[in-house]
């Protein structure tokens, strides 16, 4: 939904900068600005500067920048229509319906209902854990060596072994037996009426990336069957595009994401540092999920048990991630089963050098592939050969192909000549063509990216200059026009800055809505972040701004020169007139007023 200018800026005004980015980043006052390490790139030094008057940030390292809006979107990946619902929320806003229809309304009513009925029950388990009744669930997750501060972040409790305990706690609470069954928290038959779906189980609360619990998953006490339940699907719960503790993972910054099984793996993982894990939601890994991941990180490292389901839930995997256009890596537990047994065993440096070293998924296909064949047997190790080259066919792009060509013949001790030869003609009866024999990179010099216009620089200490002391904005309007900005995206800025101020009303970060490009939003912020040098008198300061007026002034002159036209009939006016008024400047005494 398109949203009115009027309205972003009272969400924006609701939600101040260094308020919103402080429960994100340690910030420390420093001049007029805060300052913390970045978030979007590893640095020691802080140079992430956030301000409260522009209410813009902007990283003087990696150059990312913007307004509170920006920086929700970057960091938790979420679209500008979820980051304005998500600090209108935040703010107190009303933000118009989108959609006003009657339908449209029950619906929206209907999703509230079933998100306030889950977060009541996830309130209820989580005290039940901590009850006398909750005893065996609370012991359970100490045996499985979880610390309370662990138990309390991912809101775990306990399903009392009674069938109906959260059913009547919920009919206190108003909600009616049809809500609670949509919700998926209960199951009515004639013989029992309704009654919970979970009990005697400890409860892992199922949260979507904004926090919400949208479901449960339950772990049986004792043998009951089955082991595992959890939510069914519902108008909030989709199994297939949801993933275990996400929540926490979005906000990792690892470069990686990793996929596991279970919700214990999970919280193991998370609790020993490794925030970047998540685990599908009692299903096999989806293209849904993959989807999902890719929103946040480019790598997927597979973390699935070490027997033969994992095995299989690992290559099944590995084919979702190349189709989701991730790149995979395969994480090696052995000799242990899981990642929660193995961080148990040999502690988080282990299993941080294991995540180090994960295998390139192409040869965990190929080392699970060879158990088929007996290698001491020629038959069979021609068979695995051909196998391999089959393999190899799946390439698409030469030079990835004659890569991997030539790290698979010296893994397995071929010639690659001949595995070259053998990929080519399995390709030509396999998939109808010959293989074209890989042509490595050219040599060549690579361009080198033109340095930056060095007119653009005192435009931007102009514009910062103005936006930090709103007051010189009368001095300078006397001699400088929004035509004299020699970049498109500039003079868009400075139109934009000129008339917010001449009518009183300009916040340097409402500027940054405007555009909808990253790139866009990340240079306006970078506009107004340019380093000032601090001047002390009237006179240096008006001397120093005249400098810049008039580097501003020559820099709009010679980009109206070069645009003239060559039947311009008023050139030679507009020549002489440009030079005079130079000069004119060059010998005019800049006052503040």
């Amino acid at each position: 939904m398109q949203y009115s200018q009027e309205t972003i800026e009272e969400v924006r005004s609701r939600n101040d900068i260094v308020d919103v980015i402080g429960e994100y980043v340690h910030l420390q006052k420093k001049g007029s600005s805060y300052m913390g390490l970045c978030p979007f790139h590893n640095e020691k030094s802080p140079s992430f500067s956030v301000s409260a008057n522009k209410q813009m940030y902007h990283c003087f390292g990696c150059g990312a920048g913007g307004d509170v809006f920006t920086f929700l979107m970057k960091y938790d990946n979420l679209t500008f229509g979820e980051a304005i619902r998500q600090l209108a929320q935040r703010g107190g806003v009303t933000l118009p319906d989108e959609d006003d229809s009657p339908a449209a309304k029950k619906m929206r009513d209907q999703r509230q209902i079933l998100l306030d009925i889950n977060k009541e029950a996830a309130r209820y388990y989580y005290f039940q854990l901590r009850s006398e009744k909750g005893k065996i669930g609370y012991e359970y997750f100490r045996k499985r060596e979880l610390s309370d501060e662990t138990m309390q972040k991912f809101g775990l409790g306990y399903s009392n072994i009674s069938s109906d305990d959260l059913v009547k706690y919920l009919r206190t609470k108003g909600y009616k037996d049809d809500q609670i069954i949509e919700a998926g928290l209960a199951s009515h038959d004639e013989k029992f009426g309704t009654h919970d779906k979970f009990w005697n189980r400890v409860m892992f609360p199922i949260q979507d990336i904004n926090q919400k619990v949208i479901g449960f998953g339950g772990r049986v006490m004792g043998d009951g069957k089955p082991k595992y339940l959890n939510s069914p699907e519902t108008l909030i719960f989709d199994k297939s595009h949801n993933l275990y503790g996400l929540n926490y993972a979005k906000n990792a910054r690892a470069g990686h994401m990793i996929i596991c099984e279970g919700y214990m793996d999970v919280i193991a993982m998370q609790q020993a540092g490794f925030i970047q894990a998540v685990a599908s939601l009692g299903t096999a890994f989806t293209t849904g999920q993959a989807q999902i991941l890719k929103r946040y990180t480019d790598e997927v490292i597979l973390s699935y048990d070490s027997d033969g389901a994992g095995t299989k839930a690992a290559l099944r995997g590995i084919g979702i991630l190349k189709e989701a256009g991730l790149h995979g890596r395969v994480l090696n537990l052995e000799p242990h089963k899981d990642p929660d047994e193995f961080i148990k065993a040999e502690g988080k440096e282990a299993f941080a050098e294991r995540l180090k070293n994960a295998e390139n998924t192409f040869f965990f296909e190929l080392r699970i592939l060879q158990r088929q064949y007996d290698m001491s047997d020629p038959d069979a190790k021609t068979r695995f050969y051909r196998e391999i080259a089959r393999k190899l066919c799946e390439f698409q792009e030469a030079v990835e192909r004659e890569n991997y060509l030539q790290a698979v013949a010296a893994r397995y001790n071929i010639a690659q000549n001949d595995l070259r030869s053998l990929v080519s003609s399995i390709a030509m009866t396999s998939e109808g063509g010959i293989v074209k024999t890989a042509e490595r990179p050219k040599s060549g010099i690579q361009t080198r990216k033109d340095p930056e216009d060095a007119s653009l620089k005192p435009q931007r200490v102009l514009l910062t200059w103005i936006a930090d002391e709103p007051g010189i904005f009368s001095t300078v309007r006397k001699y400088i026009s929004v035509e004299d900005f020699t970049d498109e995206l500039y003079r868009h800025v400075a139109e934009r800055m000129f008339t917010g101020l001449e009518s009183g009303n300009f916040v340097p970060a409402s500027i940054v809505s405007l555009f909808q490009e990253e790139e866009q939003q990340r240079k306006v912020a970078e506009i107004f972040n340019t380093n000032l040098v601090n001047i002390e008198t009237k006179d240096e300061k008006e001397k120093a701004l005249h400098d810049i007026i008039m580097d501003v002034k020559t820099a709009g002159y010679d980009r109206q020169m070069k645009e003239l036209a060559l039947d311009d009939k008023d050139a030679l006016r507009k020549t002489i007139e440009g030079k005079k008024m130079l000069e004119e400047l060059a010998h005019t005494r800049i006052v503040l007023e």
